[in-house]
């Protein structure tokens, strides 16, 4: 059978190349060639490649037998090199093969170019896989060298019989904390740095490794010098029994990531459980607040025509204060689920504190002593006053029900300078925070509890003591205002929360300015239009306008509203509209009324709203916002200052 070859011949004569290829045939190859007889037609050849041997004349008008194998060395192409000639003596053809040829045949002695060309193909590819060899060899001890030399795995060389380590990387002696003098002193041993209760493992291991010359990667812990343990994975290979190479990797950072990959897992599956809940949460809200302003509205209004003290006004003020209670599960819901429209104002901390601290006493009872310590300047913070009396109360009640045999409750402000982030529950930077500390002397808590106190509807009080949301409340508030919370706390030494919010530097805004005006002083006569889909919240709504004196209209729906405008029976100075409603959104209405009357006032309300969606609304609409459930003064402030704009 012919063996296929791919010959480059440098000829000048094709006569002579045709014999050439004559006699490879007649020796058994199917040649396939190329005859080039210059030096740039070789070299291109040269790098075109797939040759298995070059065959030359050694003289040639424009081109020489030398100069070709000068070629052939600068292409760095190892390939057998015949020299094939009949004008060449035996002194210049040594002087050839001494220049690197690989043979000499005389061209009217052909029959020796076969079997010297099948011999220097085979040597060639000998010395191709020797090439590979040793190229392969050297990238093995490249790569082992790394290895030892990287740090990330640790390399010892052991002696079986007397347990010796004999030689180790600095990566080795890193992970047991010896040094390199203490290692060519001699006394590092294998098993010694062993554990007693990991010697059987190790047991198994050495006799797998007498037997098969290699022991499979096992987990093992290795005893550092200072005497603390470390988690490894440890694999042995035979080198010359007894001595072997053990390969060691520190498995602590793997555990650290998978602990935190872990942790992220569990994180993940909370803020989609949060989300879950906060639009249940959201759902629920919506139709409640509804029921609530209703409950509250009318008891307010009953209230005003009692006489107080009487058995009548005392129940009354009952549901009014239970109906209370429901509203502020209603906002913590809200608040939770982030569907509850904020009004950021600039805030001393010092002033919300005070502003609530009779309230506050009352809340915790006659057993537990009440300081505030404020800071000696204004604590200026951007938020929304209902949120930061939020986190306030939430705080306090839960510090409260700490002591159950009372105590002593810390409320406290400072201006601090933070010189590094704070990590806590949530993460603030750098630079100037306000502090609001809230401490107590109770039963403080366990680390397992710590761990949990932020999980929404997580709490360690009884059935009906608590809802499991005000300390995610909390979390929610402060992580949306950029703060962080920190949690000092152990069992039987009570607990501190420490809350961090970016300090600001504006102008304060009063606490509850609105407060000392009176049902009277809100009373009007202008006309206003009353959009709410809800029968029974427009008929409450309509109820207290009219008690204070306005000329009302109302719509069940924004079609409604349109039509009674565009009768044009009564030019309405304000508007007062639901933001959802069937069809047409209140923000939306107000868009189509202002292009007719763009001085037409405009208050929205809702129990349930998307914040960047009424966000949007109202600022487009130049709008004010009263949140369900209100009270009838809640209503009328809104609706005088919306008149009064």
């Amino acid at each position: 059978m012919s063996e296929s070859i791919r010959v480059l011949l440098v000829e000048d004569s094709p006569s002579d190349a045709k014999l050439v290829l004559h006699e490879l045939k007649r020796a058994g190859f199917e040649v396939v060639h190329e005859r080039v007889e210059e030096a740039e037609p070789m070299r291109e050849a040269l790098q075109r490649g797939g040759w298995d041997a070059v065959i030359s004349d050694w003289s040639m008008p424009r081109f020489s037998g030398l100069a070709a194998l000068q070629t052939l060395k600068d292409s760095r192409v190892d390939l057998p090199f015949i020299l094939a000639s009949g004008t060449v003596g035996e002194e210049t053809a040594v002087s050839a093969m001494r220049a690197g040829a690989h043979d000499f045949v005389v061209k009217d002695r052909l029959g020796r170019l076969g079997p010297a060309l099948r011999r220097e193909m085979a040597e060639a590819r000998m010395r191709t896989a020797r090439k590979q060899a040793e190229a392969a060899l050297m990238a093995t001890q490249q790569r082992f060298v790394r290895l030892a030399e990287s740090g990330i795995v640790g390399i010892a060389v052991i002696d079986v019989a007397t347990d010796a380590v004999v030689d180790a990387n600095d990566a080795y002696l890193g992970m047991i904390g010896y040094t390199r003098d203490e290692l060519l002193e001699g006394t590092l041993r294998w098993r010694g740095a062993t554990p007693e209760d990991w010697l059987f493992a190790e047991a198994a291991a050495l006799e797998k490794l007498k037997t098969h010359g290699v022991a499979p990667a096992w987990e093992k812990e290795l005893l550092r010098k200072d005497g603390s343990r470390t988690p490894m994975l440890v694999g042995l290979v035979s080198e010359t029994y007894p001595r072997c190479l053990a390969f060691v990797a520190d498995l602590h950072e793997l555990r650290e990531i998978k602990r935190a990959h872990r942790e992220t897992e569990i994180q993940l599956r909370q803020s989609q459980k949060m989300e879950a809940v906060g639009l249940l949460a959201g759902g629920i809200a919506h139709d409640f607040n509804n029921l609530l302003a209703v409950i509250l509205s009318y008891s307010d209004l009953l209230l005003r025509d009692l006489s107080a003290g009487t058995q009548p006004h005392q129940d009354l003020q009952e549901i009014r204060d239970a109906a209370k209670r429901a509203a502020a599960l209603t906002r913590q819901l809200l608040l939770f689920s982030r569907k509850q429209v904020l009004t950021p104002e600039q805030l001393d901390l010092n002033d919300v504190v005070l502003s609530i601290e009779k309230m506050l006493r009352r809340m915790v009872g006659e057993d537990v002593t009440l300081r505030t310590v404020m800071a000696d300047r204004p604590a200026t913070v951007l938020a929304d006053p209902g949120q930061m009396e939020q986190v306030l109360m939430n705080l306090m009640v839960n510090a409260r029900d700490a002591m159950p045999r009372g105590g002593t409750l810390t409320v406290a402000t400072r201006n601090v300078e933070l010189g590094e982030p704070v990590v806590g529950q949530w993460t603030t930077q750098a630079g100037p925070h306000v502090l609001l500390s809230v401490s107590d002397t109770g039963l403080g808590m366990s680390e397992a509890v710590r761990t949990r106190i932020f999980e929404p509807f997580f709490t360690t009080k009884g059935p009906g003591k608590g809802t499991g949301l005000g300390l995610s409340t909390v979390a929610g508030i402060v992580r949306e205002m950029g703060g962080a919370i920190a949690v000092e706390s152990a069992e039987g030494q009570g607990t501190t929360f420490n809350v961090y919010f970016p300090r600001t530097n504006g102008a304060v805004a009063g606490v509850h300015a609105r407060a000392s005006a009176s049902f009277d002083e809100l009373r009007g006569t202008e006309s206003v239009l009353v959009v709410e889909d809800d029968a029974s919240v427009r008929g409450l709504t309509r109820d207290i306008l009219i008690r204070a004196g306005y000329r009302v209209r109302e719509a069940r729906d924004a079609a409604e509203a349109l039509q009674l405008c565009s009768d044009g029976a009564e030019r309405f100075q304000l508007m007062l509209s639901d933001v959802v409603m069937p069809n047409m959104s209140g923000p939306e209405l107000a868009k189509a009324l202002l292009r007719s009357r763009p001085d037409l006032k405009l208050v929205f309300m809702s129990g349930y709203i998307d914040d960047t969606v009424i966000r949007h609304g109202l600022t487009e609409a130049n709008a004010l916002f009263v949140q369900k459930p209100f009270t009838p003064m809640d209503l009328l402030h809104k609706v005088r200052e919306a008149l009064a704009g």
